[in-house]
């Protein structure tokens, strides 16, 4: 009888995991999301849609009609306009400690932050690379725009 339970609850780990990447974090939800906006994750697109799930690792496009509102774990805001590229490159956090790291890269477009429990427990845990810097969050909101390389 214990094989048959141990059986079963090992059936129901892999059905509740399947379609999930190996080692993906959820990150944090979309909020807000007008126009086109997708996630890429795992070599797929999906739509960003208010409810979907972002993880550690997805790439989040805004299309030129587009823009989003996305909540993490930590209670950080993030807003993206139209014609950005971001990607969640590192997303951990510990709800009792506070502690961990958010980590993403601004390859083109405009992104507006107001940083959460992470970055006021650890101030060196929020980082954004642009194409030109990397930007340590020191304090509690910021904007940065970075072009494409043809501007």
């Amino acid at each position: 009888m214990r094989a048959a339970l141990a059986s079963l609850a090992a059936a129901m780990v892999v059905i509740a995991s399947a379609g999930e990447p190996v080692g993906a974090q959820e990150a944090g939800h979309v909020k807000v999301s007008k126009g086109t906006v997708q996630i890429e994750r795992g070599g797929q697109k999906l739509p960003a849609v208010v409810g979907a799930t972002v993880q550690s690792g997805d790439v989040v496009t805004i299309g030129s009609d587009g823009s989003v509102g996305i909540t993490f774990l930590d209670n950080s805001l993030l807003s993206a306009g139209p014609n950005t590229v971001l990607a969640i490159d590192r997303f951990a956090f510990d709800t009792t400690t506070h502690q961990g790291a958010f980590e993403s890269s601004l390859q083109k477009g405009t992104l507006a932050v107001v940083s959460g429990k992470l970055a006021k427990a650890s101030p060196d845990a929020m980082k954004v690379k642009t194409p030109a810097a990397v930007l340590g969050v020191r304090g509690t909101e910021f904007l940065v725009r970075t072009g494409d390389g043809k501007e």
